[in-house]
Parts: structure tokens; sequence; C-alpha cells
């Protein structure tokens, strides 16, 4: 196994990364921004918790591992800095997004204040809300070198007081890291000054589990993230984080169900005070237990190192297809991530992602409709993306390349 000069993680690491990993034997997985493979320990949590379903019952399996299930909220809220009572389960980072979205009260000519390399389920989200109840949609500046423009979010937010500020900490369609840190400390001192008409969510799909988050840094009212991609966890898994300051303002989602609330007259209903009101009664309890095993995970190898790492990958990989002939790097900004997008002249994504399985490599292709802005800035049609994760390999990397220069 050949290692980079400066890789964070010994070659031993590394292969007991991949022994935790059974996928690892089978293909070489670099769609980690869409699912990565998940450790045999959340496999077996998951496998273990629907056996004891089938052998006992689902409503009595999860009252036998009411423990393990109240781990995931502990880990979720350790993950970023958080309390447990802050953290609701969620089915995606959609299904987060939105019930975060349908608690805001908006109004018609409320104003919707985002970047302009969002995630396209968002952007649909807000054109919905624009077509039902009037809402403006507004987007921030791009510098020219990628992300958003400090000084245009700093000056559209005192100027249009928008309802809401929505950042993609790294969007889908490219490996552009959003500074967040320093919208943070832009949107405090608005908040501040203003007095708190603005909310903010930090979308960090693709950020959880591949850097450090730390909401109390981040300054967000509410932060949606998935537990598939660089968690590491099952797919229909998700958290959203709620902030003690919507809390206390009693938002709450539009469709608040018998887990968020209590009936207790004819025409009345009182709210569960902490996260639990933005739940639903049912979800896949496996799934919660597999997630909380996929942050124990994560945790214990120590994010600063894999965001070291998938760094360190992915900047060796741009810099191998750089040399291609035909292939044209897309990612730019002030900070990049794991995911590498690329295009190849005279080529086609879906001829692209055929031949790189036929040689049992995993990438995904992105096109124009899931990245209007951005694929339009770009004046591309397609992308291919590769996402590589701390346990990949450099022999991995070089085995794409290979491959598509043999193209």
């Amino acid at each position: 196994m050949k290692l980079l000069a400066n890789s964070i993680f010994t070659k031993a690491e590394i292969e007991q990364f991949r022994n935790d990993t059974s996928g690892c034997t089978y293909v070489n997985h670099l769609n980690n921004a869409g699912a990565a493979l998940m450790p045999n320990v959340v496999t077996d949590a998951i496998t273990g918790h629907i056996k004891l379903e089938a052998e006992i019952g689902g409503y009595e399996a999860a009252a036998a591992k009411a423990g393990a299930i109240a781990e995931f909220y502990v880990l979720a809220a350790q993950l970023i800095n958080s309390k447990p009572g802050n953290i609701a389960f969620t089915a995606s980072a959609t299904d987060s997004y939105i019930r975060a979205l349908s608690a805001i009260p908006f109004v018609a000519g409320d104003i919707i204040l985002t970047d302009c390399d969002d995630y396209i389920s968002n952007q649909l989200h807000f054109l919905s809300l624009k077509k039902r109840f009037g809402v403006d949609i507004v987007h921030i500046k791009n510098v020219a070198t990628g992300g958003v423009d400090l000084d245009d979010l700093e000056a559209k937010l005192y100027e249009l007081k928008p309802r809401l500020l929505a950042i993609t900490h790294i969007p889908t369609n490219s490996g552009m890291v959003q500074p967040v840190n320093q919208i943070a400390a832009i949107y405090a001192k608005y908040s501040q000054e203003s007095g708190d008409k603005t909310w903010y969510i930090l979308d960090a799909c693709q950020s959880a589990g591949q850097m450090k988050l730390d909401v109390q840094q981040l300054q967000c009212d509410f932060l949606s993230a998935t537990n598939r991609k660089f968690l590491r966890g099952p797919r229909g898994s998700g958290f959203l984080y709620i902030s003690d300051k919507v809390l206390q303002a009693k938002l709450e989602p539009l469709f608040i169900d018998m887990r968020g609330a209590r009936w207790t007259e004819k025409d009345q209903y009182v709210q569960q005070p902490d996260a639990k009101r933005f739940e639903d009664w049912e979800f896949a309890y496996a799934t919660v237990v597999g997630s909380a095993e996929a942050i124990r995970y994560c945790l214990a190898i120590g994010e600063d190192r894999i965001w070291q790492q998938v760094k360190q990958l992915s900047a060796y990989l741009r810099s191998r297809l750089a040399s291609i002939p035909n292939v044209r790097v897309l990612d730019q900004g002030p900070e990049l991530s794991s995911s590498v997008t690329f295009t190849v002249a005279n080529s086609s994504a879906e001829y692209l992602v055929k031949q790189s399985l036929q040689h049992n490599i995993n990438v995904v292709s992105s096109y124009r409709e899931f990245a209007v802005i951005d694929f339009d800035q770009k004046q591309v049609e397609w992308a291919i993306r590769v996402s590589p994760h701390y346990y990949n390999t450099v022999d991995e990397l070089d085995a794409l390349v290979d491959c598509l220069a043999g193209f």
C-alpha cells in the first residue's frame, strides 16, 4: 500500500479501517459524498436490532434498547458541541432541512438570503415557498476565487433584513468549503444589532463526519446533517440541531405530531420543550442504533485527523487528474474538501461512470440541473464527482486515474 508523504494515518491504521469495512474487499468506493461504506460495527448494530424486532416485536425492541437509542443523542451532541436536548433524529439532511424551514413563519415579502452554491433540494424548497407564500430569494455574490463574498453578505443582511439566512457548508456539486467561521461572526454581530429578526440554517450534509463542527462557533440556529455520507452511517438517517434560541422562541415544525407535542384539550396541545418537538413518532430504530455506532467510530478516530487526510487525498487526486489531457478540474474556493469534480472534453458523464464501474470503481455524475448557478458560471453541463474518505488508499486513486487515462 502506497502512502502519501504527509499521510495523517499510518499504513497499519488504514489497514485497520479497511479490515473494519467489509465493502473494501469488493469495491473501490470513491463516492463517499453520496453514501460511504459502513464499518462492520454499524451494520452489525443495524442487523442486530432488526433481528431483535423480528424476535420480540418492534416496540418491545425499542424499549429493550432504550439505552442504546439514547446514546445517539449524546454522541450526536458531542459531535457538534451541543446538548442531547438540541438534537432531533430525522430520515435525512433534506428531512432535517424541511422541518427547520417549516418552523419559520414566512409571510409574503419575506426574504431568503442564500449562497449561489446551495444544494438543489434547498433551492427547490425556496422556490416552492416563493410560489406558495410570496417570499423573495436573494443570492449572495461569490468572490472571483469561489465562495460567498463576505462584504456582500454583510451588506445584504443589514439592507434586506432577511427572514432566513441559508448557507450550504459544502455543496454537493463541488469541493468548495464556504468560510463559515467568518459568516458566523458576521451573522452574530448582525443578530445582536438587529434584534434576532433573521434565522440562520447551515446545511452540513457534506461536512458532518468530514471535519470538526462546533455549533457554538458556527452560530447557526439550525444545522442539518445526514449520517450516510462521511459519518459512514446508514441511509435513511440524519439529524437536526435546534438551538436554544429556537426552542425558547417556541418555533415548531408545521406538521408537529404526537412525539413533538401532547394533546391536552380538545382544541389545544403543548409542544415538547426540547428538540423532540421536531421528531415524528415513527422512525426506524435500527438506523438510530446504527447511526450511534457510526458517530462513535468517527469520534474515536478524530474529526481533525479525518479532515487532514481527506484534504490530502483529494489534493493528490486533483493534481493527478489535471495532468490528463482533456480533463478539466472544476473545484475552486477558499478551501477545498474531499469532493473532486471534473469534466472531460468529448465524453459524457454516463460513459465515464459506466466505464469506471467496469473497473469496479464507484464515482457519480452531477448535472447542470443539480447546480444551475454554479454550472452556468463554469459553463459545463455535467461533471464527475469523486470523493475519497480516510479509508481509501492512494492505490485506489491511482487506479481511477489510470482508468480515465485509458479511455
